[in-house]
C-alpha cells in the first residue's frame, strides 16, 4: 500500500533531480562547433542518414514506424516482480502497482540497455567516421526503445500518439542545455491527464527542431570518432552515456507523471492505495 506521505517524499526526490540538472558540458558545446565544418569531409552516406532522422522521427510520432515495441517483455517483468499467478499483466493494471515495483523494472531495463549501447558503440566505433552511418540510426532506435520501455514500466502506452510526443520531448530533454531542460520540465509536468496530454501534440508543431538538436549532438561524436580503431573507446563511452542520459530522463519524467496521478487518485480515496489483482 502507498500513502500520500510516501508519494510526496518520492516527488521531492524527483524535483531535486530536476533542480540539479546541469548545463551541457563545455566539451559537448565545443563538439557542436565542428559539426558544420566537418560536413565537408563527411561521407555522403552519413549526410543521408542524418537527413533520414527527420523522416523517421516524423513517422514515429505519427504511427510508431519501425521503432514501436511490444509491451510483453516489460509487463512480464512487472508481473514476475509482483509475484502474480499469471505471467500476463495488462498495461492498464500496471498503474496499480507500487511505484517501487515500477522503479525496479525501469532501472533493470536502463542498465541492460546501457550495456548494449556500450557494445554497439564499440563495434561501430571501430571503423571511425565511416561506420558512424550505421551508428546514427542504431542509436536513435535504441534511444526510442528505452524511452518506450520507461513508459511501459510506469503504465503508459507508447502506442498512443500523445505518449510518442512525450517520448520525443524526453529525447530532446536529454540533449538540451540547462535553459532548454527547465523549459521542457515545465511543459511536461503539466501532462498528467489525458486531455492535457492530447493538447501537447499541438505544442510540438516544431518537432523538427527536436531532431536538429539531436542531430547537432553528433557533432562531438564525429569529432572523436574520426579515427578508426580509436573510435572504439569513444564510441563505447559516448553511446553508453547517451543512453544513460536518455533513459534517466525518461524514467524520472514518467515516474513523476505516475506519482502525480497516484496523488490525484488519493484525493478521491481514503488516503491509501490498495492493490487487488
Amino acid at each position: 500500500m502507498e500513502n500520500r506521505e510516501m508519494l510526496l517524499e518520492e516527488l521531492k526526490r524527483i524535483e531535486k533531480w530536476e533542480h540539479d540538472q546541469k548545463d551541457l558540458w563545455f566539451w559537448e558545446k565545443l563538439g557542436r562547433i565542428p559539426f558544420a565544418l566537418l560536413d565537408r569531409i563527411t561521407p555522403k552516406i552519413v549526410h543521408e542518414r542524418l537527413g533520414k532522422l527527420l523522416d523517421e522521427l516524423g513517422s514515429y510520432i505519427q504511427t510508431g514506424g519501425q521503432y514501436l515495441i511490444n509491451e510483453q517483455e516489460v509487463t512480464f517483468r512487472l508481473a514476475k516482480l509482483a509475484q502474480l499467478r499469471s505471467d500476463f499483466l495488462s498495461l492498464d493494471k500496471v498503474a496499480d502497482l507500487p511505484i517501487q515495483a515500477m522503479d525496479h523494472v525501469a532501472t533493470d531495463l536502463k542498465e541492460s540497455r546501457k550495456q548494449f549501447a556500450t557494445m554497439q558503440g564499440a563495434t561501430t566505433g571501430f571503423g571511425g567516421i565511416f561506420t558512424l552511418a550505421i551508428d546514427i540510426p542504431a542509436l536513435l532506435g535504441l534511444s526510442l526503445k528505452v524511452l518506450q520501455e520507461m513508459a511501459l514500466s510506469y503504465g503508459f502506452n507508447p502506442k498512443d500518439k500523445q505518449e510518442r510526443v512525450f517520448i520525443v520531448k524526453c529525447l530532446q530533454f536529454a540533449s538540451s542545455d540547462y535553459v532548454g531542460k527547465q523549459a521542457i520540465i515545465k511543459e511536461l509536468t503539466t501532462v498528467n491527464a489525458t486531455h492535457e496530454a492530447s493538447e501537447s501534440i499541438s505544442k510540438l508543431e516544431g518537432w523538427r527542431e527536436v531532431i536538429l538538436t539531436y542531430g547537432e549532438n553528433y557533432g562531438w561524436k564525429k569529432l572523436f570518432q574520426l579515427v578508426p580503431v580509436v573510435g572504439i573507446v569513444f564510441g563505447a563511452y559516448i553511446n553508453r552515456s547517451t543512453i544513460d542520459e536518455v533513459a534517466e530522463a525518461g524514467q524520472m519524467l514518467y515516474r513523476k507523471r505516475r506519482i502525480l496521478e497516484k496523488l490525484a487518485r488519493l484525493e478521491n480515496d481514503d488516503g491509501l492505495i490498495k492493490y487487488n489483482f
